[in-house]
């Protein structure tokens, strides 16, 4: 005889989805904490290895190399590791070049410690994207992915503010000898809460070829690639015309700045719902056209004007990486340790050549030419999400 379902009182499942959303943000701020952390910090790591903004731009953004190259190492092998084992080895391996930023003796140093970073957080936020995917109901999933994408929010804001502080009051070493005990952080609360699923079975090459012969899906590809090279082009190279003399901000004034991204914490975990109500492709488009109005407001030589701007390309861009996230997830019905590794090298790979082609723009064309080639990605990405019709 079949036992009756025990239905949850809706106080009780308000607090476990409460809980849930926590965990989730909680164990994504930790991964990617060190991420942008050392954006606000710019100025000083320049002036530190004695090299122009291009090359240090660069070279703190060769995380996004590792990052990607790291999904793509997770989209081939992820069905076969075991999650949880994966995700905490990755981020108890984070702290150790975490740690040794701080004795980096040059640039090309500093930038391969970068480089491993990345291949430690991206193996720990796939295989994260994939365990929510498998684990969560469908109803659930846009609000997991939502918290998830929010944490990295978070870890912005904190990330990029924390490194300001630290490096005012205890010096760049000190400053990442900080973070390196963050990832530690992290690491335990992976081991305290995530549970031992084990990987899923079968080849990755089926997968692989239905994920490459889906046109909805590589259109995820394309706008998450635009948006990573849009944000990382933005929130690096600005830091540049803070502290330079049309404004002249102290490295801590330029770490408080970071608080442009606090409306994107409330705005992110609202994603799942608004995609939801008013369907995915207009809130996914709509987030990208509010990341484009905020671009001509970076080019006036107001403090405030220029922080507004911050704060819509932030809170657009965050808003279409969660949908984007969450579409990924909705359309992927097997292999989605796959699929999430794919959209995700896409994605870094955006970081990557965003940073490398936008910094070459500032050097030559200054601040001008930089805001007219995140511009040129918004706006492909606008293109993108229209064709999608969902």
């Amino acid at each position: 005889m079949p036992q009756p379902q025990v239905m949850e009182p809706p106080a009780m499942a308000g607090q476990l989805a409460l809980h849930r959303t926590l965990l989730i943000g909680s164990i994504a701020f930790l991964t990617l904490v060190d991420l942008f952390a050392a954006q606000a910090i710019l100025p000083s790591l320049a002036g530190h290895y004695g090299v122009s903004p291009a090359e240090m731009g660069t070279a703190v953004n060769a995380t996004t190399l590792g990052m990607a190259v790291a999904a793509l190492g997770v989209a081939l092998i992820g069905r076969r590791v075991p999650r949880r084992r994966a995700i905490l080895a990755s981020l108890l391996l984070l702290a150790a070049p975490t740690a040794l930023l701080s004795a980096a003796p040059d640039l090309p140093s500093f930038a391969v410690l970068r480089v491993v970073q990345g291949l430690c957080m991206a193996t720990a936020f796939t295989l994260t994207l994939a365990h929510l995917g498998e684990r969560c109901a469908m109803g659930q999933s846009a609000s997991a992915f939502a918290a998830y994408v929010t944490g990295n929010v978070a870890s912005n804001l904190v990330g990029r503010l924390g490194a300001a502080a630290l490096v005012d009051h205890v010096g760049l070493p000190g400053c990442f000898l900080g973070f390196a005990l963050l990832n530690l952080v992290g690491a335990a609360l992976v081991h305290a809460t995530i549970d031992r699923a084990a990987p899923t079975a079968g080849g990755t090459s089926a997968g692989w070829a239905a994920h490459l012969s889906n046109p909805v899906l590589l259109t995820c590809f394309a706008i998450g690639f635009c948006i990573l090279f849009a944000f990382v082009g933005t929130f690096t190279y600005v830091n540049f015309v803070l502290t330079g003399p049309a404004f002249g901000l102290t490295s801590m004034q330029v770490g408080l700045t970071c608080l442009v991204f606090l409306p994107s914490v409330a705005t992110t975990p609202l994603a799942g719902r608004i995609g939801a109500r008013f369907g995915a492709g207009p809130v996914l488009v709509g987030g990208l056209v509010l990341a484009v109005a905020g671009l001509p407001l970076l080019l006036l030589p107001r403090l405030i004007a220029v922080a507004s701007g911050m704060v819509l390309v932030a809170a657009g861009t965050f808003l279409a990486q969660a949908i984007a996230t969450g579409l990924v997830g909705r359309i992927v019905t097997h292999d989605r340790a796959a699929a999430s590794g794919m959209y995700l090298a896409a994605y870094f790979a955006g970081g990557l050549v965003g940073s490398a082609m936008l910094g070459q723009a500032f050097q030559h064309f200054g601040w001008l030419g930089c805001v007219a080639g995140i511009g040129a990605a918004l706006g492909g990405a606008v293109i993108l999400g229209l064709r999608m019709r969902l």
